[in-house]
């Protein structure tokens, strides 16, 4: 019987710590993140999200991962955005701006591991 009480507690315990750490994850997530490239202020995550996410779509279309994955904004990037932009097929404004709608297709068509409501969310801006 109280091996019984003392498992519950720890129980409890182990659930009340879970519930802290998903709480304090959700406050430090970014309501809104601002657009990238070209004049916007870029944050080095949401740079590399973009690079990352833009090599996942030029390696499925065959181009191989053209992209260094270094957080630093420049031509290079820029260039592979707009591509990305015009070989979506989403019917994006090609302007090597990544905006709610670039960010938004590019969580989607990225991997999973880094794209959708994963780590990238909270660095590329998007509609949802």
């Amino acid at each position: 019987m109280r091996l019984t009480v003392i498992a519950k507690a720890a129980g409890i315990t182990a659930a009340t710590a879970l519930l802290t750490v998903g709480t304090l994850a959700q406050a430090q997530a970014s309501p809104s993140a601002g657009y990238i490239g070209d004049g916007y202020a870029n944050n080095s995550h949401g740079v590399w999200c973009v690079q990352h996410l833009v090599n996942d779509v030029a390696s499925a279309k065959g181009k191989g991962r053209p992209l260094a994955e270094d957080g630093l904004w420049g031509p290079n990037t820029k260039s592979w955005v707009t591509w990305y932009q015009g070989a979506s097929g989403h019917g994006l404004s090609k302007d090597g701006i990544v905006g709610k709608g670039t960010g938004g297709w590019l969580l989607l068509d990225g991997d999973s591991y880094y794209g959708g409501y994963n780590y990238c969310y909270n660095y590329v801006p998007s509609y949802f």
